[in-house]
């Protein structure tokens, strides 16, 4: 029989999931997502689940019944609430991942919900953009089975690397990487705003390449606004959580914190055509900046 998956949360990645898994491994896919409770949000979601051979659940009890594995990839202030919601479904013998991009502590949370089924827990840390790596994205995962299970799941195409029995060894590793890239991608943001307000650009793009020249820093200034605008709200999340883990450590908690009001606040002030892409976006927010160059001087 192939594998029995769930997904709770069928957003960007619960669908790329779902439609790999589907026609890469021929596992069964079931989704769950709080928008199928609206009408509207569920007709359009079930169709791209029609096209991809996935079975939308009218609720969460309904996809994990029968599941050999649920998934959960939500956003990040949903985690524990979708664990306590899909707990009552589970039973030992299946297997429950949190996906989620969230602190050791709400790992360990959301572990704790799930532990009176008597299901098992796992912990996954995506460690890349999923977008055209899909489920051959680097996982880290922890948990007292995240060895079996990344042997199974990688014969699948899953790129898994179990590190820890521990819960919370694997989302602390994703968070610190994701203050350096969030950070790094909500600098873009401004410094495309700075500088095309000063017409500086290109000496700034110049001079950086010239103090680190193995980034590619034209091309981190164009594309970077281009993922907060389209992700920012959800990645504002994840830098609470961040900020959340080095407070717990008794560390400053402001900088993932800044990061995260600076995603949000852009993503919402950014309106991105239904069509756009990188370059759609990059002419609505720095269109100015990226091609100072041209200015008459």
């Amino acid at each position: 029989m192939s594998l029995q998956i769930a997904l709770i949360g069928y957003g960007e990645v619960g669908q790329l999931f779902a439609r790999e898994f589907v026609r890469k491994s021929r596992a069964s896919v079931a989704a769950y997502d709080r928008k199928f409770e609206s009408p509207s949000e569920r007709a359009a979601l079930a169709k791209i689940a029609a096209e991809d051979d996935v079975r939308l659940a009218k609720n969460s009890a309904g996809a994990v019944v029968g599941a050999d594995i649920v998934i959960s990839a939500v956003t990040a202030d949903q985690a524990t609430a979708a664990a306590a919601a899909a707990a009552s479904s589970l039973k030992p013998g299946q297997t429950y991942v949190d996906l989620n991009s969230v602190s050791p502590s709400t790992k360990r949370s959301v572990a704790a919900a799930i532990r009176p089924s008597g299901a098992d827990f796992l912990e996954f840390a995506v460690m890349s953009a999923v977008a055209g790596l899909g489920i051959a994205s680097p996982v880290l995962a922890g948990g007292a089975r995240a060895r079996e299970w990344a042997d199974r799941l990688n014969r699948l195409g899953m790129k898994i690397e179990a590190v820890s029995a521990e819960i919370g060894v694997a989302s602390a590793t994703k968070l610190c990487r994701s203050i350096v890239i969030k950070g790094l991608e909500a600098i873009m943001v401004d410094l495309n705003l700075a500088a095309a307000e000063a017409g500086v650009m290109p000496a700034v793009l110049a001079s950086l390449t010239a103090s680190y020249p193995g980034m590619d820093w034209a091309e981190a200034a164009r594309i970077m606004p281009t993922r907060v605008a389209r992700h920012g709200v959800r990645r504002a999340a994840e830098m609470r959580e961040a900020a959340r883990m080095l407070e717990e450590m008794g560390l400053s908690g402001a900088f993932p914190a800044a990061i995260a009001d600076r995603h949000e606040r852009y993503a919402e002030d950014t309106v991105i055509p239904a069509k756009a892409g990188i370059q759609g976006v990059v002419e609505l927010t720095a269109s100015a900046a990226l091609r100072a160059d041209a200015r008459p001087r």
